[in-house]
């Protein structure tokens, strides 16, 4: 807004709005006059204006000084309210080592939309954030950022070292010292009465397999499983111990049921092997149409703040529309803004559905950038001067052919290499390899003679249209809810924007179909031709450099270092067809299909798997696990029940080793719980997912002293000390003297986490051969970085310590604004080959049904692991409504123990449909029950128009059954609880167990990619 606007508004306000105010409201306004001169309990406030609130966390006087408070800093943090993990800004009392009020940092790009170059004086940046300047210049924290703060002094968070004193979740502890926890966990024993446990050195074993007759399966050190919640700075901490130090394959984090069918779906266009799982996010600065399908802008989405933000701006500014498709009215959406937004109600589940009719509508109807989709390669793409390439021109392999589904190379028909893909030649229709840079011909059937035999080949846009066209419009659209004239209006606004339009996902994929799902809403932008394109769909710009491999230190070469071996316990990243469990049926004249349980070939590590095949013991059995702050009994639907009985019984996981701060719905099931630094008192360096066109590294440090015990080598326990001592105990490769060298061959030791970290920083500040500057002795005052300075010094060479005081001043590293675009391009760019058809996808036989998968984008709908449609088992008529969750944009997974959250909004009702309550009978506020095959929950019925019919929604973040929610005891004496943190329902008690898998039995996962379902589960409501 600017300042001719504003001054309008406050006018009219004084002119015209005093006296009517005055008049309505005289009683309340007299009310809470007297509670800012009196306060609320009748004693004088500090001030008549602003009454007991803080004091500013700095001035500025009217020569333009900035004047700090007293014994007050502001020191860069980085939030972890959720996954976008902010950069924030924390004002610090340094006399009570208390922090007392959260903010954003102006230099981070996910806090501040338009940053200031990081080479600008912390003084001067901190001045910018005062008066008419602080409304351009400002940068804030989100409800959930502002408030995680008070979880430092929470009295249900841990600060002890704790052993089960019981069975496991009895909820009955005992304190233990770092001594004794280390011995334990290393050395096993009759730790609980209950018999011989193996410890961590007993199971590494890294010569002897698993399995003698499944030798795939790698040795017996894989039997540890260890987890974290995701990348919030430490993973590159935790994952060297994990693979290069211990030698266990198996890693796992909670993307598996978080967001990774969205993931694989993009990274299915973005990645053609799929080792990588990239995805983009829209240009919100320069779009001018935005669809967001499973996903809304301020409520959900990664980055979360970032994007509201930039949605407000661009929407005040008047040059952006957008449309959120979704079974929900989103907080995005509302009568403010309908002349620029709008919501389209949809089935949930059903994306997929609308997804490929918006694909049918483009091709029949001219939508489709065929320039664009002509180029078949980076010589086509640069002649035509496009912002990328995609292989819609390339030929497909058809059945019968035995290896259907694999591109047609020049090796094929004896013209080159099989690096060489063929295409047709638009000029002439010949074949040529796609490396020539000139137009092919995007609809293409025809036959070939491969060694002899007539084989059919299509190009990748042809295997498109064909699966887009199985259905019509209407069949589309009656399957998914949204009319065919709302469809085609998409598909308008689509094609009159190109470029400059783009469909952006998230999180709701996660349905029975969530890889084909995001597939076909990730090629929708691959046919506009906006991928790398300013204003249309723009990949993450990533860190500025790894803080791992140098140039100053190594952090992650060492003398002894091993590589991990085997198959993942999640049977991913392996074809079933390669395993000895294959080969044994096909030479046993068996069907080789199906499996004892899917094996996903393409997908990452998968949490959502790992236990359901550590318990079933296909393909082997766990021994112990170490997880950092995971929980998957909260977060994957149907694994409280299920996983959560098995994990209670230590002869299906003997050791049970968690580290978190607080005890959640996992750990309260654990053998040992190591208390750990919160985000604002430990280390760490992140970078953004996607959304930031500017390359950014955050780099957190202590800028509290850890509430956790002090160590005899001035650590703190933590994740970091624990691991460290384990790795000493066990002379583990990689941990104690000289195991870091350094750029000129010096060797340093690894002894506490700062020996890790402040190394780590070392690396970003001299990253890319473009030091940063030194911190002036201002910036590390104005913002205690100055603390760490004795601590610096003592760490790392002379050169490095005042650089490194920098990156610690601003919080991170950040590429200026500008970097972020290339004229019409984004500055980072996807160089390889967008993918219409995925050969790695469209070779792969399903483990389950033995069926072909298909290489492009289709409509499938929710189905489980035998490829039979949830329909099929469970009937609309028994089962006639399905149930969707959506984001919380207050409430996070872990945050209910923060009052300020919950005194906003406690608990979560269930939403249902207006003409869907009148038939069950239920009235707005009254008590129901939802029902699914899978389980129960009741809560308070929000009866409202804002949800599509045929729905059942479900707010996350609520009905935790820990976190302060029930009373643990500890040394014979209860821990602080609350029942009230229990308050609302938790969605993920709903979930299913998949009826088809009778063998190794687990929760129903999306059939191809192994992620979990939230989004559709068939349900029944009734009034209690």
């Amino acid at each position: 807004m600017d300042k001719k606007r504003r001054a309008l508004l406050q006018a009219g306000m004084i002119a015209g709005g005093t006296g009517a105010f005055a008049l309505g409201y005289a009683d309340p306004v007299n009310k809470a006059v007297k509670g800012l001169i009196n306060g609320t309990s009748g004693v004088p406030t500090n001030d008549r204006i602003a009454g007991n609130a803080l004091q500013p966390e700095f001035m500025v006087t009217p020569d333009n000084e900035l004047v700090m408070s007293e014994n007050q800093v502001v020191s860069p943090v980085q939030c972890f309210g959720c996954w976008t993990q902010c950069g924030l800004r924390a004002r610090v009392d340094t006399q009570t080592n208390k922090i007392i009020r959260i903010a954003g940092n102006p230099y981070h790009p996910l806090s501040n939309t338009h940053a200031p170059a990081q080479e600008t004086p912390v003084r001067e940046v901190f001045t910018q954030l005062a008066g008419e300047a602080g409304i351009h210049h400002r940068s804030t924290a989100c409800a959930r950022g502002a408030a995680l703060g008070e979880q430092l002094q929470s009295p249900y968070r841990l600060t002890k070292i704790m052993k089960r004193a019981g069975k496991r979740g009895e909820g009955k502890w005992q304190t233990i010292s770092f001594e004794q926890l280390i011995s334990e966990v290393v050395e096993g024993g009759d730790l609980f009465g209950e018999g011989h446990v193996d410890g961590l050195r007993a199971i590494r074993d890294i010569d002897t397999p698993v399995d003698a007759n499944n030798p795939e399966y790698g040795p017996k050190a894989n039997q540890l499983l260890v987890t974290n919640a995701g990348d919030e700075g430490r993973d590159s901490f935790l994952k060297r111990f994990t693979f290069n130090s211990y030698g266990t394959r198996n890693f796992g984090h909670h993307g598996g049921y978080c967001g990774f069918g969205y993931r694989a779906g993009a990274g299915a266009v973005f990645n053609p092997d799929l080792k990588k799982f990239a995805h983009g996010k829209p240009d919100w600065d320069n779009a001018r149409f935005v669809l967001c399908i499973g996903t809304s802008p301020a409520q959900a989405g990664n980055p979360f703040k970032r994007q509201g933000r930039q949605l407000a701006e661009a929407r005040s500014e008047g040059k952006l529309d957008y449309v959120v498709v979704a079974p929900t009215l989103p907080n995005s959406i509302s009568r403010l803004n309908e002349n620029r937004g709008h919501w389209v109600p949809i089935k949930p589940a059903t994306d997929d559905a609308l997804a490929m009719a918006l694909i049918r509508w483009l091709i029949e109807n001219e939508g489709i950038n065929l320039d664009y989709l002509a180029q078949p390669g980076p010589a086509a793409q640069a002649k035509a001067q496009q912002p990328s390439h995609a292989n819609a021109t390339h030929l497909v392999i058809q059945a019968p052919h035995p290896e259907a589904g694999r591109f047609l190379t020049a090796a094929d028909l004896n013209m080159g290499d099989t690096e060489t893909h063929l295409v047709v030649d638009a000029s002439n229709g010949e074949l040529m390899a796609h490396t020539q840079a000139r137009p092919a011909e995007l609809w293409v059937i025809r036959t070939v003679n491969i060694n002899g035999v007539p084989t059919q080949v299509k190009s990748s846009l042809q295997c498109l249209k064909e699966s887009a066209q199985s259905q019509s419009i209407a069949q589309y659209s009656e399957r998914c809810g949204v009319p065919e004239s709302i469809i085609a209006g998409l598909g308008q606004e689509l094609k009159r924007h190109g470029t400059k339009a783009s469909i952006d996902a998230h999180g709701g994929m996660m349905s029975g179909n969530a890889f084909y799902t995001a597939f076909a809403v990730t090629t929708l932008n691959t046919l506009l031709g906006n991928i790398n394109a300013k204003g249309g769909l723009a990949p993450g710009a990533g860190g500025v450099a790894g803080v791992e491999g140098g140039p100053r230190y190594d952090l992650m070469s060492f003398d002894g270092k091993i590589g991990p071996k085997g198959l993942f316990l999640s049977r991913n990243r392996f074809a079933y067809e390669k395993s000895s469990e294959y080969k044994r049926k096909v030479a046993a004249g068996e069907s080789p299909y199906p499996s004892r349980a899917p094996w996903y070939t393409f997908s990452s590590p998968l949490l959502t798997e790992h236990l359901a095949a550590a318990f079933g013991g296909y393909p082997y059995r766990l021994k112990a696990w170490i997880s950092h702050m995971t929980n998957p009994l909260y977060g994957i639907g149907g694994a409280h029940a299920f996983l959560g009985e098995k994990l209670k019984d230590p002869a299906q996981l003997p050791l049970f080793i968690a580290i978190d701060g607080f005890i959640n719905e996992t750990t309260a099931l654990a053998d040992y719980i190591v208390p750990d630094t919160l985000t604002y008192e430990s280390w760490g360096f992140t970078k953004p997912w996607s959304g930031v066109p500017q390359k950014t590294t955050t780099a957190r440090w202590p800028v509290v002293t850890p509430a956790t015990p002090k160590l005899e080598n001035g650590d703190y326990v933590g994740l970091e000390s624990f691991i460290i001592a384990v790795a000493k105990k066990m002379n583990l490769p990689g941990y104690g003297d000289g195991v870091i060298r350094d750029h000129k061959g010096n060797k340093h030791g690894l002894h506490t986490s700062s020996d890790f970290y402040l190394r780590a920083a070392a690396n970003l500040a001299f990253a890319n051969n473009d030091p940063v500057p030194d911190a002036s002795a201002d910036d590390l005052m104005l913002t205690n970085a100055a603390r760490m300075m004795p601590l610096i010094n003592k760490t790392l060479a002379k050169d490095e310590q005042r650089k490194v005081g920098f990156v610690l001043s601003r919080g991170g590293r950040f590429a200026p604004f500008a970097s972020g675009w290339e004229g019409e391009l984004m500055n980072s760019r996807i160089n390889a080959t967008l993918s219409i058809w995925n050969e790695t996808i469209g070779t792969i036989t399903h483990s389950m049904t033995g069926e072909k998968l298909l290489g492009c984008a289709g409509e499938y709908g929710p189905r489980f692991a035998d490829g039979s449609p949830m329909r099929a088992h469970y009937s609309e008529q028994d089962w006639p409504l399905l149930v969707t969750s959506y984001k919380s944009h207050i409430m996070s997974s872990s945050s209910i123990g923060a009052e300020r959250l919950r005194m906003i909004h406690p608990e979560n009702p269930i939403s249902i449909n207006r003409k869907d309550a009148e038939r069950a009978g239920i009235k707005h506020g009254q008590g129901v029950r939802v029902s699914t095959p899978g389980g129960q929950v009741e809560g308070i019925a929000l009866v409202r128009d804002g949800i599509v019919e045929g729905a059942i929604a479900i707010e996350h973040g609520y009905g935790h059954t820990e976190l302060g929610a029930r009373a643990h005891e500890i040394d014979g004496k209860p821990m602080a609880a609350n029942p009230r943190l229990g308050a609302g329902v938790n969605q993920n008690l709903l979930g299913l167990m998949d009826p088809t898998r009778k063998d190794v039995a687990n929760v129903w996962l999306d059939w191809t990619s192994g992620a979990a379902v939230r989004q559709g589960l068939p349900a029944k409501i009734e009034a209690i």
